[in-house]
């Protein structure tokens, strides 16, 4: 993916490529006022671009922070014990009302998982594709078959 010099900057600080220092005196010339981070931003989002054109919509988090790492973990947890106490379960003969109530635990942590996965992982791209106009040829009158019903 094409990344511009400041997100390449930040991405080399976050690593430990590049000090923070060294990357403050390499940006020192640089000058961003509010109207263009907006108009950077709205680019796309309001504006028509070109078909195939990638948009950052938004500052997306990042996916590998440890409060992630910890919510998959947990949640990787929970779901084998609900869904192992589900299927213990089902085999001993337990009740419906108790076995929903597992199924239903499984669920709900899952959900919790795929909300943060939406949120903090999945990267927020969007990929502008427009529509093409149809063609429709000419159709030949003579080649029509007639029906009788």
């Amino acid at each position: 993916m094409n990344q511009d010099v400041v997100t390449r900057m930040l991405r080399q600080v976050a690593s430990g490529e590049v000090s923070i220092e060294d990357a403050r005196t390499a940006l020192s010339g640089v000058e961003l006022d509010e109207e263009t981070y907006e108009a950077a931003i709205d680019h796309g989002v309001f504006n028509k671009v070109e078909p195939g054109t990638v948009v950052r919509a938004t500052l997306s988090p990042s996916g590998s922070s440890a409060l992630v790492v910890l919510i998959f973990l947990w949640g990787v947890g929970w779901t084998l014990y609900w869904a192992g106490a589900m299927t213990y379960g089902l085999y001993n003969g337990w009740q419906q009302q108790q076995l929903s109530y597992y199924l239903g635990m499984t669920m709900v942590t899952l959900i919790i998982m795929g909300i943060v996965y939406l949120k903090w992982v999945l990267p927020d791209l969007v990929v502008v594709k427009h529509r093409r106009g149809k063609f429709v040829g000419p159709k030949d009158p003579d080649s029509w078959q007639q029906y009788e019903v």
